[in-house]
């Protein structure tokens, strides 16, 4: 990866494991690209700095997917073989995409989902190492059996979406979750709009066939699932934990997300 990169100019590799060790990468930036080498959550960390020191405009990024999942490099179509992703970070058009951010100041590059998937992918963290991308569809099974829904109040734009009930909300950015389950197909980083989706599928038998529409991405068509698109949603209601770009926080009460129309840019092919 590192040769690929070189081959196309002056290239330095800095290992980051905190915000001050990314501070100095990018006060000697210079106008150089920001590679990230990582998964989702590499990439979050790298746009979350940028928008907070007030540069995510400014600073042109590549992405080597390294990371369990991907799953934004998967919905824009960017390659998984770390070599051929090297090569679009070195060659390729920078692509102006949009950014969600929540009203704690968090941004979201790929997704946000609250209740099932949230709970899921606490319960994959101890499966990861043994299991890899499976630990996922793992922890949702665990999730599915012992979680039964949450009392919540989703609104896009103002206005509601969904019952009173609901087992998940997702609100994509990017299209998938988990390693490409396909939780908002239709979203579009580039749109200037958020996906919203709310699914009601609280009982047994209903969770079972949703699940099932999931994995085909077929669960839009679901009369248990709403979907919506708009500028801003809000979740509030029962504590329920979110999931933003694969890190699980605490349980929120209540949280609004809106959308930053072309906020950063991304090589792409």
């Amino acid at each position: 990866m590192t040769g690929v990169l070189a081959g196309h100019g002056k290239t330095e590799l800095v290992r980051i494991a905190e915000a001050k060790e990314l501070d100095r990468a990018l006060d000697r930036l210079d106008g150089r690209t920001l590679v990230v080498a990582g998964g989702d959550g590499s990439l979050h960390f790298a746009v979350q700095r940028l928008w907070d020191r007030g540069e995510l405009g400014e600073v042109t990024l590549g992405l080597v997917p390294l990371g369990t999942g991907n799953d934004f490099a998967r919905g824009l179509g960017l390659p998984l073989d770390p070599r051929e992703a090297a090569s679009v970070a070195a060659t390729g058009k920078a692509r102006r995409l949009d950014v969600l951010v929540g009203d704690d100041g968090g941004v979201v590059v790929n997704m946000a989902h609250a209740g099932l998937g949230a709970e899921a992918a606490e319960d994959a963290k101890a499966l990861k190492k043994r299991l890899g991308p499976v630990a996922y569809p793992v922890g949702a099974l665990i999730a599915a059996v012992r979680d039964q829904g949450w009392e919540l109040e989703v609104s896009v734009d103002g206005a509601a979406v969904g019952g009173d009930a609901e087992l998940m909300v997702g609100v994509g950015n990017g299209k998938t979750i988990g390693g490409g389950t396909p939780l908002c197909p239709d979203a579009n980083p580039d749109d200037g709009l958020l996906d919203v989706v709310v699914v009601n599928a609280t009982g047994p038998a209903s969770r079972v066939a949703f699940a099932s529409a999931l994995r085909k991405g077929r669960h839009l068509g679901r009369d248990d699932v709403h979907h919506a698109r708009g500028r801003e949603v809000r979740i509030s209601g029962d504590p329920v934990r979110h999931n933003v770009d694969g890190e699980i926080g605490g349980e929120l009460s209540d949280r609004t997300y809106r959308v930053v129309p072309s906020a950063w840019s991304l090589l792409m092919p």
